[in-house]
């Protein structure tokens, strides 16, 4: 829905990126339980080695729709760059997978900071860097008066997500997040992993210069510590996920003053912390269904 091209009034010099477009999906034949074949549509997996100044740093397991803001991504939220004019370059090219980082000075330490890998809950094995919690202790997001969300911005929201066309309703098997303004849709990006793309999505907020302290978050995924981290580290005060959260997302969240939603769909929620951000507006109660005896009992 969005380029990739940076802001051009942004007097910063920003990375010359390629734009490696790839398909998305291929049909395969599957045999059903009815014992008929038919065509199907099924997402496509690609691995992409990124090379730092020519030296080898990870493998993403990738659906490919935004490599390059991936990479950017990624580097930032693993604290190996502070901003784009970091990098000089990212030309990924699929025939060998890979991504060719060439940054403008180097990365200062880069074998000692990535030499202890954690290998994360993401889907296909993500894998973060041991030091990446440092420095959240100086991350200051909004305080709840100038960042919060009403129900009725969260319902707009989730009836975006409902709506939005997406690999996902067409073959299944990817993660989807996204970026909001209120209830306008910012950016969407799908991944087989949600570590990917909320990192494809770091990487178009740092390329356009896109602040995160009045934005929220939404992902398909679970909100893990490593989501909560990576979502402050990219200044957004709010996640809301269609699924759950564990005790260190949640523990970590209350912690730097964030608000979770989970469980979210449709018209349901739940408000795991962050509290004094939310302009409750409760609906009426669903009246409980009442079991009517047949009088046949003894």
């Amino acid at each position: 829905m969005l380029g990739l091209q940076p802001v051009t009034e942004n007097a910063t010099p920003l990375p010359h990126m390629t734009q490696a477009g790839a398909a998305l999906t291929r049909e395969i034949e599957i045999l059903d339980e009815y014992g008929q074949r038919r065509a199907i549509a099924i997402p496509i997996e690609r691995p992409l080695t990124v090379f730092v100044d020519k030296r080898e740093l990870v493998t993403l397991m990738t659906l490919g729709s935004a490599p390059e803001l991936l990479v950017l991504g990624y580097l930032l939220n693993q604290r190996l760059i502070a901003t784009p004019a970091d990098v000089e370059s990212i030309t990924v090219d699929w025939e060998v997978s890979a991504a060719a980082v060439k940054t403008r000075v180097g990365i200062e330490h880069i074998e000692a900071r990535t030499a202890k890998r954690v290998v994360t809950t993401g889907c296909g094995q993500g894998t973060v860097f041991g030091d990446v919690m440092a420095g959240l202790e100086a991350i200051v997001l909004p305080d709840a008066a100038s960042a919060r969300i009403r129900q009725s911005t969260l319902h707009s929201v989730l009836e975006a997500m409902r709506q939005q066309d997406s690999v996902h309703r067409r073959a299944g098997s990817v993660h989807g997040c996204a970026l909001f303004k209120g209830s306008e849709l910012l950016m969407f990006v799908e991944d087989v992993g949600r570590h990917n793309a909320i990192d494809a999505i770091a990487g178009w907020m740092a390329l356009q210069g896109v602040k995160g302290g009045d934005k929220l978050f939404y992902t398909t995924g679970r909100l893990t510590s490593e989501m909560v981290m990576k979502a402050a580290h990219m200044g957004v005060p709010m996640i809301v996920s269609r699924n759950g959260v564990t005790q260190m997302g949640h523990d970590l969240a209350t912690r730097l003053g964030m608000t979770l939603f989970g469980r979210a769909s449709n018209r349901h929620f739940l408000c795991y912390s962050g509290f004094d951000r939310f302009d409750s507006e409760p609906e009426p109660m669903r009246p409980s269904v009442r079991v009517v005896s047949s009088g046949n009992e003894e």
